[in-house]
């Protein structure tokens, strides 16, 4: 398969970047990995006009750590995988990051990347959403601020305006007490998932739960952020009963389309199967940070 015709140009820096996009608005596209973009390209079903490679840019790639982490758009999986000090801070990526495609594609895909595809089932927009992590955004006109939650708004559809770049991505670091775990299950090692779950679990000075999130991806036309069902599992211990029950409350909140893999009952059944387990791991994991 072939691309349709357009116009390739490579970025000096950040502000000809942003220049080149509000010049061309929607009818451009960033290059950074590719791994989304080019195979949708050769389909045809992208056809931009003007490619803006941002590749060069090197000012956008790499993790600033913190009391917030900040991660550079162009930071590629595999530097994110091989950060040991990053992983420890964020470490529902250790958990999610194997499971992102294949070696292959970590080395070149980009968190900025897959985040701006905003595919329902891929699994960084769960973390995000679950970390609550803020994406910074900008243009030739400025920037802005927007929560991982406000920027998914429907399937590869995200709020960024036509001349828009997402430019960095901030996580707020883990609370003392907490644990986490991400889970996913796939018709094979390295597809997209058909129910995956994000947890983080914070427990009090007496080892109650003070604090969950949890959200889930594959499973609606955006990462749904399921921690309000979670929600009575705060102010006691993660026991089996009170797990069970926020499975079936994450259960009642979501509505799966299915697909050809998997259907809307099926979706249901191993959102509520992941998320007692990954709650279960997550608790746990607290009790040993605590």
């Amino acid at each position: 398969m072939k691309p349709a015709p357009f116009r390739y140009i490579a970025a000096s820096s950040l502000d000809h970047a942003l220049t080149l996009k509000a010049e061309h608005g929607d009818e451009a596209r960033f290059l950074a990995g590719g791994q989304s973009l080019i195979p949708a390209m050769n389909f045809r079903l992208a056809r931009p006009a003007v490619v803006i490679d941002i590749n060069g840019l090197d000012g956008l790639a790499g993790i600033d750590h913190g009391s917030t982490i900040r991660v550079g758009a162009l930071t590629r999986y595999c530097a994110l995988e091989r950060d040991s000090e990053f992983l420890g801070c964020c470490a529902l990526f250790a958990d999610a990051l194997p499971h992102i495609a294949h070696p292959q594609i970590r080395n070149r895909g980009t968190i900025g990347g897959n985040l701006s595809h905003a595919d329902p089932a891929s699994e960084l927009p769960a973390i995000a959403v679950a970390m609550e992590a803020r994406m910074r955004l900008k243009s030739a006109r400025g920037e802005r601020m927007l929560a991982a939650s406000e920027f998914f708004q429907g399937s590869l559809t995200t709020d960024l305006a036509a001349d828009e770049m997402l430019v960095d991505v901030e996580f707020p670091a883990l609370p003392p007490r907490s644990g986490v775990c991400f889970m996913e299950v796939a018709r094979r090692r390295g597809d997209f998932a058909i129910a995956g779950v994000a947890v983080i679990v914070t427990l009090d000075m007496e080892g109650r739960c003070s604090k969950v999130r949890l959200a889930l991806c594959g499973v609606g036309e955006t990462p749904v952020d399921a921690s309000e069902a979670a929600a009575p599992l705060v102010g006691q211990a993660c026991a089996d009963e009170p797990i069970k029950a926020a499975a079936a409350a994450v259960q009642a909140a979501i509505e799966p389309a299915g697909n050809v893999h998997a259907s809307a009952d099926y979706q249901r059944h191993l959102a509520g199967v992941l998320a007692q387990r990954a709650i279960r791991a997550a608790y746990q994991r607290a009790l040993h940070a605590a």
